[in-house]
């Protein structure tokens, strides 16, 4: 069975926590992404920035670009480590209506894997799909 070390991306991004909202949309716009996994100096994983994030709890909440991550990060995560089964990342990031899933091993971010990682490997196609299926049909969760 494949696992996600296998599908994962590896050039990761990431922001501290006392990155600015401005300087993490830039960042989101420079990879063409729309989370950025908040780190710190030694990667280890403190939460994760949406673009979602900085719309809603930033600045429709009032705050600068100057304002730090922080203040409107997510910091309750949900991680697998790299031996993690497509299968089984594809099965919590449904049950977990997440998008996006980091890669953790030591606490230290390696890696990221999205919908669209599972959904190009034709064996964990199915995953995705199932995936993509749980969190289109639950919008109050968004």
């Amino acid at each position: 069975m494949k696992s996600v070390r296998d599908i994962m991306t590896t050039d990761v991004a990431c922001c501290t926590s006392d990155d600015t909202l401005y300087e993490a949309a830039v960042k989101m716009k420079e990879r063409n992404v729309g989370s950025i996994p908040v780190c710190d100096n030694q990667q280890n994983l403190l939460g994760m920035v949406t673009d979602r994030d900085l719309v809603i709890r930033g600045y429709a909440g009032k705050h600068a670009g100057s304002t730090a991550i922080k203040k409107v990060m997510s910091d309750h995560m949900v991680s697998v480590t790299p031996e993690t089964s497509v299968t089984e990342a594809g099965d919590l990031m449904a049950d977990k209506q997440i998008r996006r899933l980091p890669i953790v091993e030591g606490g230290k971010l390696v890696g990221i894997v999205s919908l669209g990682d599972l959904s190009l490997d034709q064996k964990s196609n199915e995953a995705a799909g199932h995936a993509l299926e749980e969190i289109s049909e639950r919008p109050e969760l968004h």
